[in-house]
């Protein structure tokens, strides 16, 4: 098998007691939806920075179709497209600018950054703010410009971290076309973001990442199945409910009346006895029970690594 990125045994250190990335070993096929799950502070912006040549690992290697990556590895700024979570260094250019000059790093002659740009900026809507400021534009703007300089080239790797952050629904549905696009053409992805169920839908396979490591990593229906012994429970009360019984209070809160927990399903018959008391079920406005999504095993991660952390 072809593989992308090669990540060996990195670490990323700062200062004497900082360790951002520990020990990280990953590899992400060529063509492969890839993604990093984890809270901030997790280490997933460091590990994509290294792996953009932005920064080096203290120690390890990372490689990139085979070969190993160098600081400002000129290679990489050819081969892939990065989207950061706030790319600053394109706020003082105007949008067109910004992305006919990633363009020319890309390789493109100038005529190609050209006619790729417009192409690109109409694509994500952005033809009539062209002229503009990148630094003037709304937030989500600002993430359709970023967008377009990570596709200018046709590059063969895509690294998005939150691509579809403060867009609005029209804006999101247009850029997980044109990614999907670029997956059907064989563009390896990388998907850095906090919003597990929109990125359930397109992940070939994730990596949970907590404190600095890898904690978990294969495909969604892989890493769901390790939780296959629990359910989830949803409800929702009335808002002239009484307060929330001790046992639903122990949930997480998802709203003002609304509570998520899991559940063994060993342990279902106590929760059904639970709601069959005939005042809470007066009270319940609404109630799911769902099997494990990718969300409720990167919930359960978290709140595991909280637990040894405390």
């Amino acid at each position: 098998m072809r593989h992308a990125f090669e990540i060996r045994d990195v670490c990323k250190t700062y200062g004497k007691d900082v360790r951002a990335n520990d020990s990280v070993n990953l590899t992400i096929a060529a063509g492969e939806v890839f993604g990093i799950l984890g809270p901030n502070g997790a280490g997933k912006s460091t590990l994509v920075q290294q792996m953009v040549a932005l920064s080096a690992p203290t120690t390890g290697e990372i490689r990139l179709f085979g070969e190993r990556i160098r600081p400002h590895d000129r290679r990489v700024r050819q081969r892939v497209g990065y989207l950061a979570q706030r790319p600053l260094a394109l706020y003082d250019l105007k949008v067109r600018e910004a992305v006919v000059a990633t363009g020319r790093l890309r390789g493109l002659s100038a005529g190609q950054a050209e006619r790729g740009a417009l192409e690109l900026l109409h694509a994500v809507g952005l033809a009539d703010r062209q002229n503009r400021l990148v630094g003037s534009l709304s937030g989500g703007e600002h993430r359709l410009v970023g967008l377009a300089t990570a596709l200018i080239g046709q590059p063969d790797v895509l690294i998005l971290d939150e691509p579809t952050n403060e867009l609005d629904p029209v804006a999101r549905r247009t850029v997980w076309d044109m990614l999907l696009a670029r997956r059907a053409a064989g563009t390896t992805i990388v998907l850095v973001t906090h919003n597990v169920l929109e990125a359930e839908r397109v992940l070939g396979r994730v990596a949970i990442m907590m404190q600095g490591r890898i904690v978990a990593i294969g495909s969604p229906g892989e890493l769901k199945e390790s939780a296959m012994a629990q359910v989830r429970l949803e409800v929702s009360l009335r808002e002239d409910a009484p307060v929330a019984p001790e046992w639903l209070a122990q949930g997480r809160r998802i709203g003002e009346r609304r509570f998520s927990m899991s559940v063994r399903r060993s342990g279902l018959r106590e929760v059904f006895a639970h709601l069959g008391d005939p005042a809470l079920s007066a009270a319940i406005d609404d109630l799911r029970l769902t099997s494990p999504s990718l969300e409720d095993v990167y919930v359960a991660y978290q709140e595991k690594g909280e637990r040894t952390d405390g």
